[in-house]
């Protein structure tokens, strides 16, 4: 009796060891993986693939971890251009006397398309295949996202003050309407509301937000609790703290994403499990701001999704996952008075499948399982750095590294290759990017 053919695949990838990270938290030995149209078509010991699969091309990846792309929830990718522009500074003041000055002077569609070319390829090389951004000219970033083949959230900013990309909230809402109509079915880019903060917008463009987001159940990102002096503001003006406020006027829902929440009572609690919201914990920009510490093992107790970040490079002058969650799981159990708290297997769930439920991405992304966009990293843990690896989610989270990412694929497109970039060029990024540092720093916006 004849064999029965082979199934055929794009891609077949042998690694050392596999990191799903769901439906188990495990790691696997000798398993394999293959890949159509962009899809994980099969995960099986490796003989059993050998015997069922063959493919178009197939890659080995001695001492490597396969595992799930990170997903970075927390980004303004055009500010790499500015890291290191305005250093050691409160957030206030450094918004207020560098950063928006600096925005306002050099802010444009070019800056955007090279600052965001610059993040995503620092993104790429630190295996991060999935990132959300808030910036001006957002029209400009999704299009350098649909030509690097990363996957990304793009949300467009909404302030009630004249910026360079929309002179009032009736502008950037027209504007923003129209991204998400043409992005609407792309397979990678999802479009939603960036609505900066509490206290730079109104009641009523808040409610407006609000409504318009329901209407569309498109996501709404939004700096939150971001320190104890917007808490304060906020009650001086409206008698109320700022997540009370939105919760009034609408705008937390399961689709709503709130960065920072470095602030949060025992009612502030309560609103998150009530509505459904998810959280954004960005460690190394908090820190560096002196903006306070969000309370990762307390939300995580109560059941809230929390999500990874790393905010800009102008806030934290890298956009280094691995790093983030290095410092998300040291910060917590400091916070927390506990060193049980946010394990190593919980940090890379939170960097992977809990950010993308955070996202709302969780069907497509976040864990290598059947049937899900092949969004994955594999790692080399037989150098010199990585040894000895007792625990390797352990080492990959309390001995981090981006110098170990070796491969990054999206859909199952190769982004990075033998530690590479594939698609987008370093030295022309390189070069580009020293040109708007010449440019810049004789202005005087220079710290």
């Amino acid at each position: 009796m004849a064999n029965a053919p082979l199934s055929s695949a794009d891609l077949i990838l042998h690694p050392q060891w596999l990191l799903p990270i769901a439906p188990h938290n495990r790691l696997l030995e000798r398993c394999s993986l293959a890949i159509k149209d962009g899809v994980i078509c099969a995960l099986a010991p490796r003989a059993q693939i050998e015997s069922h699969w063959q493919a178009k091309q197939v890659v080995e990846l001695p001492g490597q971890v396969l595992m799930p792309g990170l997903v970075n929830c927390h980004n303004h990718a055009a500010m790499s251009l500015l890291a290191g522009f305005a250093d050691d500074l409160p957030l206030m003041t450094w918004l207020n006397e560098h950063i928006w000055p600096a925005e306002g002077q050099w802010v444009d569609a070019d800056f955007v398309t090279d600052g965001t070319t610059r993040s995503i390829a620092e993104m790429l090389l630190g295996g991060t295949t999935c990132f959300s951004d808030m910036y001006f000219f957002p029209e400009a970033a999704a299009r350098v996202v649909n030509e690097s083949g990363i996957r990304a959230q793009i949300t467009f900013p909404l302030l009630d003050f004249p910026n360079r990309w929309a002179a009032d909230i009736d502008e950037g809402l027209r504007k923003g309407l129209s991204l998400f109509d043409d992005y609407k079915d792309h397979p990678r880019i999802s479009i939603g509301f960036g609505p900066h903060a509490p206290y730079t917008l109104s009641d009523q463009s808040l409610a407006r937000i609000a409504v318009l987001a329901n209407e569309l159940q498109a996501p709404v990102h939004i700096h939150l609790h971001e320190t104890a002096q917007e808490i304060a503001d906020s009650l001086q003006q409206y008698g109320q703290r700022p997540i009370a406020r939105l919760v009034e006027l609408g705008l937390l829902s399961p689709q709503t994403q709130c960065v920072h929440m470095t602030q949060i009572a025992d009612e502030d609690l309560s609103l998150l499990q009530e509505t459904g919201a998810k959280v954004i914990h960005c460690p190394e920009s908090n820190l560096k701001l002196a903006s306070g510490f969000c309370p990762v093992q307390r939300l995580l107790d109560a059941g809230i999704e929390v999500g990874l970040g790393t905010d800009g490079a102008a806030s934290n002058n890298n956009v280094d996952m691995f790093g983030e969650l290095h410092t998300a799981a040291l910060l917590a159990k400091a916070v927390a008075g506990d060193a049980r708290a946010l394990s190593a297997e919980a940090a890379l769930y939170m960097a992977t499948l809990g950010g993308a439920k955070t996202l709302g991405l969780d069907s497509q992304i976040g864990s290598l399982e059947l049937g899900k966009q092949a969004d994955m990293i594999a790692l080399s843990l037989d150098q010199l750095l990585s040894s000895p690896s007792h625990r390797i989610t352990s080492n990959l989270v309390y001995r981090p590294g981006s110098y170990r990412v070796q491969h990054v694929w999206v859909s199952g497109k190769a982004l990075v290759s033998e530690g590479a970039l594939t698609q987008l060029d370093p030295v022309e990024i390189s070069r580009t990017t020293t040109g708007w540092q010449h440019r810049i720093k004789p202005q005087g916006f220079h710290s």
